[in-house]
């Protein structure tokens, strides 16, 4: 399972109802806090998931509306002695914003109590264990910008009924097998994986893309996705005000779903100008399977399943 927890919504400036774009992905022990608008760590607080174990940020680029909450953090972090070690990731443009506003404005020459590692990300594996692995992919907005998958790993389901028939006794030859090894049972027969395990099946899978500018090169990275998140920070009637300023419309957002065969559409990164409703209406109308996420609103992301948490 894939957890994904919305602690800003809103465009370019915030609202009443929403704050600066930031997300938390969990997986297992693993968060990852994607970008870190304004306030952030308020509503870190607020979802109740608070600091511990957050040390791994992921920007998707370097615009200010996502990246001024880092200085805040990175200040109660250090102050606190929450971790001992910070990783922020993200494109060479990004991390060199976010490395003037933490060295140049947070410390201003002081050494911070925690470690913090810069890592340039490009296009590929960032982080893979052998259940799980998080990808990153170019996206078209203004300057550099990533995208990012969060997938746990095809498995082959263990056969019990299978295994019963052939005599393959509780115990470390059942887990030798389910690791892809053959096994050599006291009769002196060799059982080999393929007798005790089913086809590979496809687990939880979340894509999120963030702000851009157009969507043809975004539909093989998030092909088959559970769940989508991509912004829709017009309608379209205002699409040539998207097109000037490389958003997306929220049909745009929707024909990209549509088009990469996703199962749950997330629209995120909304506009002042418009109500919600508005920007609802117009996405499910190509893609009827969309939501437009509010603050603090959290989705579990299951194999071909997404349940969105009250």
């Amino acid at each position: 399972m894939i957890e994904i927890v919305f602690l800003g919504t809103s465009a370019s400036a915030p609202s009443i109802h929403r704050g600066l774009s930031s997300q938390v992905v969990l997986h297992r022990d693993y968060r990852f806090l994607i970008d870190c608008g304004e306030g952030t760590q308020r509503q870190i607080l607020r979802s109740g998931l608070g600091f511990k174990r957050l040390n791994r940020v992921l920007l998707t680029h370097g615009h200010l509306d996502h990246i001024l909450g880092l200085g805040g953090l990175v200040s109660t972090f250090a102050r606190w002695e929450v971790m001992d070690r910070l990783e922020i990731y993200g494109g060479r443009w990004a991390l060199e914003r976010v490395y003037d506003l933490i060295y140049g404005v947070v410390l201003r020459g002081a050494q911070p109590l925690l470690e913090i590692d810069f890592i340039e990300v490009e296009p590929g594996s960032i982080l893979e264990d052998e259940e799980f692995e998080v990808v990153a992919f170019p996206v078209s907005h203004r300057g550099p910008s990533l995208g990012y998958l969060f997938r746990e790993k095809l498995r082959r389901p263990f056969l019990g009924e299978r295994a019963e028939a052939l005599n393959v006794p509780q115990g470390p030859e059942r887990s030798r097998l389910v690791a892809g090894e053959s096994v050599e049972l006291t009769d002196g027969r060799v059982i080999h994986p393929d007798d005790v395990l089913g086809p590979a099946e496809r687990r939880a899978f979340l894509a999120h893309v963030g702000d851009a500018g157009q969507t043809g090169d975004l539909v093989d990275p998030v092909g088959g996705a559970d769940l989508l998140v991509v912004e829709a920070t017009y309608l379209e009637r205002d699409a040539d005000l998207a097109a000037r300023f490389e958003h997306l419309t929220a049909a745009q957002a929707a024909r990209l779903a549509q088009e990469a065969g996703v199962h749950q559409l997330v629209l995120t990164h909304v506009s002042r100008r418009y109500r919600t409703s508005d920007v609802l209406e117009e996405a499910r109308a190509i893609m009827p399977n969309t939501v437009v996420a509010r603050d603090l609103d959290r989705f579990r992301v299951l194999r071909g399943e997404v349940e969105r948490q009250a």
